[in-house]
């Protein structure tokens, strides 16, 4: 199933659901998307321009813009190229152009347009000891320019499977120097990380996650997900993810829940709002913020976001406003 179709399912499912629950309407307020991959894994893009306009017609006002640090190779054995990262078993590899693409894509737009992306650096490797030394270099090559590190993409089932190196971990020796430079230049980190494999339905990998936490207090980590992905969600139920998540957020303060792609299916089992949920974002309205995951093309955006309107709508307006629009905004850097 593609990505669009799978997204079009969640909005009508949605829809669904805030009619069922007696809501007058769709969340009304602004939305700014905290994920944008300008590139996709063949590092294509519509460019920066195109997403300005779809983010005009949309009247997003913010977004999170980055690469995607690996890149699918085609190999000899192939005898057509691959149009999907999946879609055979060629590696993917390391690719730090990824940066440099984004930031030439975002500098070329008028200084208003590019004062709404706010550009995240993740073209590094995620095992390499060396990787914070590479990407300080960058940070002082554009100063004041990159806003974030990340998507930085650690335990990530296929793609984990794909990538053709060492095989990355949230508490990696070498992301947790990557962490501790991110402290020092004032930069949050957004952390791909899942919770479990497909195998088990418990939180198998959250040690890992929580020694990245623990040991990194001054850094900022927005959870991609929350450690899910359509994998996941497609073969366990993950109703475990409820506590896990409120158990993070209580004890970690530098921890921010990025909601995108296939939470939504743990938040919403079978398209019925689990309101355990929304009791938790109430009682940590300033750390989940809302992304689309939209991946080198952008016309799924809106559909992308939608699937949050049920949760937004679900929320007191203020902490929905907060959960849509301002807490992305707020944990970037506050000298930027």
């Amino acid at each position: 199933m593609s990505l669009r179709v799978k997204l079009g399912q969640h909005f009508s499912i949605a829809l669904v659901t805030i009619l069922s629950a007696g809501c007058s309407a769709a969340y009304q307020g602004k939305i700014n998307d905290a994920e944008v991959h300008l590139v996709d894994y063949f590092q294509r893009s519509e460019g920066a321009q195109a997403l300005i306009d779809n983010m005009d017609k949309l009247n997003i006002d913010h977004a999170y813009v980055m690469g995607l640090p690996v890149i699918k190779k085609w190999d000899a054995s192939a005898p057509k190229a691959p149009r999907f990262v999946y879609g055979d078993d060629s590696p993917v590899y390391y690719y730090s152009h990824t940066d440099e693409l984004i930031a030439r894509d975002v500098e070329a737009l008028p200084a208003e347009s590019q004062a709404r992306l706010h550009p995240f650096l993740s073209g590094f490797n995620t095992t390499d000891l060396n990787a914070a030394e590479h990407i300080e270099k960058e940070l002082k090559y554009r100063p004041n320019f990159w806003q974030g590190i990340g998507e930085v993409i650690t335990r990530h089932d296929h793609l984990t499977a794909l990538t053709a190196d060492e095989k990355p971990r949230a508490n990696h020796p070498a992301l947790q120097k990557v962490y501790q430079l991110a402290a020092q230049y004032d930069l949050p980190v957004l952390l791909h990380t899942n919770i479990t494999s497909q195998r088990e339905d418990n939180p198998l990998y959250l040690e890992e996650l929580e020694q990245a936490l623990s040991t990194n207090p001054d850094t900022r980590f927005l959870w991609a997900h929350a450690g899910t992905t359509s994998t996941l969600t497609r073969t366990i139920k993950m109703k475990f993810l409820y506590e896990t998540v409120a158990d993070l957020l209580s004890e970690h303060d530098n921890l921010y829940i990025l909601a995108s792609w296939t939470l939504i299916d743990v938040i919403m089992p079978d398209g019925q709002l689990d309101r355990r949920w929304i009791s938790l974002i109430e009682a940590y309205p300033e750390r989940f913020m809302v992304g689309s995951d939209i991946v080198g093309s952008f016309g799924y955006q809106q559909a992308a976001l939608k699937t949050w309107h049920p949760v937004l709508s679900a929320l007191p307006k203020n902490i929905a406003d907060k959960m849509a629009y301002q807490n992305m905004l707020d944990v970037l850097p506050s000298t930027r």
